[in-house]
């Protein structure tokens, strides 16, 4: 399959201008809207959804990305270490939330191990480790016991005091906030949920939302903060990277906020 290319076509930002005029230093701005971008996969796999907005490109991303081979819940394990290598060592994956490089031999559940992460917490909507919402290595990712433990089934929001070999992050009663460089991460995988999930194949509609402390509904927020940090840490290399591994070698589906991170705007 070919690799994603991506294009970036920069829009004018009136704010950006309103703002150097009024004397504001950058810092005090907003995040821009993320860029569009072309990719290899535009007329092919996204043919049916370029050029959308709404519930419809919604919709057309649903029936795209559900075209989906499903892997069993241990298969996960060596998925993983496939997905989330370390691009400087390839005996290790990186975790999620930490940043840490850690031996792939180290997964299990004891302190000092590197679990299965189910970004979009599998109480939310109550699906467990199903094959499925549960196996979807579009949400699954490498990371540490203690942190994956503590970040829990919380929602994601700002703020929060500081998660111990959390690498920045913080959390709160109902919260958590993964460190900087996860944000987008983040973000993108919630909404992919999001939109693969929609109720008519026999799980929970899942849903973002407004809230925080959902609970087991099948509900992810915060909206509007997940929104904030896919502006503001797009796609790396990385990210793009694992999209595409999912693809090639185990799914067969892509997240498109990876590829098109403006989509996010373009449906919420």
């Amino acid at each position: 399959m070919p690799a994603t290319t991506r294009i970036r076509r920069w829009k004018p930002l009136a704010l950006a201008t309103a703002a150097a005029l009024a004397g504001l230093t950058a810092s005090t701005l907003a995040a821009p809207p993320a860029a569009a971008t072309t990719t290899a996969y535009d007329t092919t796999y996204y043919k049916n959804a370029v050029g959308k907005t709404g519930t419809s490109l919604k919709s057309s991303l649903h029936t795209i990305i559900s075209s989906q081979t499903k892997i069993s819940y241990s298969a996960v394990w060596n998925a993983l270490k496939v997905t989330d290598q370390d691009p400087n060592n390839s005996n290790n994956v990186i975790l999620l939330y930490s940043g840490v490089s850690r031996s792939k031999s180290l997964n299990g559940g004891d302190l000092g191990d590197w679990n299965r992460e189910h970004t979009w917490a599998k109480s939310h909507g109550d699906f467990g480790e199903v094959t499925g919402p549960g196996t979807d290595l579009h949400h699954l990712r490498p990371a540490d016991v203690q942190v994956n433990s503590i970040r829990g089934n919380k929602d994601f929001d700002n703020g929060g005091s500081t998660v111990s070999g959390g690498g920045g992050s913080l959390t709160d009663s109902d919260s958590f906030e993964p460190r900087d460089a996860d944000k987008g991460d983040v973000a993108r995988m919630i909404l992919y949920m999001a939109v693969r999930y929609d109720g008519g194949d026999g799980f929970a509609d899942l849903e973002p939302n407004e809230k925080v402390d959902n609970g087991s509904a099948p509900y992810m927020g915060k909206l509007s903060v997940l929104k904030q940090w896919n502006e503001q840490d797009p796609p790396s290399a990385f990210e793009e990277k694992r999209n595409q591994a999912i693809y090639d070698t185990y799914q067969h589906n892509r997240n498109p906020f990876i590829d098109h991170p403006e989509w996010v705007e373009a449906i919420w």
